[in-house]
C-alpha cells in the first residue's frame, strides 16, 4: 500500500522496477559515496577459466576501488576444484589489484561455500552474520595486499 506524504512524495512498492529507476538509485549512491570518499576508480577485474573450444569453466568476478580489490564472485566446476585453478585465479586478481595501486582485498562467502579456501590464502576473517542462510553463516574475509 502506497501513501502520499507530507512531502508530496510516495512509495511505492515495484517489483520489477524499469532500468531508469534502478539507474536513478545507483547514480544517486554512487554520486554520494563518490562526493564523501573521493573517486571510484572502479575497475573490473574479470578472469576466465576456458576449455580448449572457449567454453567459460569458472572464473574470477571483481572490482577495484578506493585502494581495494572486492572479490565478487569465483567459482569454477566442480571437476576443476582442488586442483590449484582458484588460487592462480585468485593470485592472479590480486596482481592485478597491486598493479592498480590496491592494498588491501575483501570477499564474502557463505559457510557451506568455502571459507578454508579463504583462510588458505591468506584471508582473515572479519565479520560473519549467522542465519543467513538458516543453519548456515555469511562470512566476511579481507587480506592486505
Amino acid at each position: 500500500m502506497s501513501r502520499m506524504r507530507a512531502s508530496g512524495v510516495e512509495i511505492v512498492e515495484d517489483a520489477a522496477p524499469e532500468f531508469e529507476a534502478v539507474g536513478a538509485i545507483q547514480r544517486g549512491l554512487h554520486d554520494f559515496n563518490q562526493a564523501m570518499g573521493g573517486p571510484y576508480d572502479r575497475e573490473p577485474v574479470t578472469l576466465l577459466v576456458q576449455d580448449p573450444d572457449g567454453k567459460t569453466l569458472g572464473g574470477l568476478l571483481g572490482l577495484t576501488f578506493w585502494g581495494w580489490l572486492f572479490v565478487d564472485w569465483l567459482w569454477l566446476s566442480p571437476d576443476l576444484r582442488g586442483q590449484g585453478v582458484g588460487a592462480e585465479l585468485l593470485a592472479r586478481a590480486e596482481a592485478i589489484a597491486r598493479e592498480r595501486g590496491c592494498t588491501n582485498a575483501y570477499t564474502d562467502t557463505f559457510s557451506f561455500q568455502a571459507p578454508g579456501f579463504w583462510q588458505k590464502n591468506g584471508y582473515a576473517e572479519f565479520g560473519r552474520l549467522e542465519g543467513m542462510p538458516a543453519g548456515h553463516a555469511r562470512v566476511w574475509f579481507r587480506k592486505a595486499l
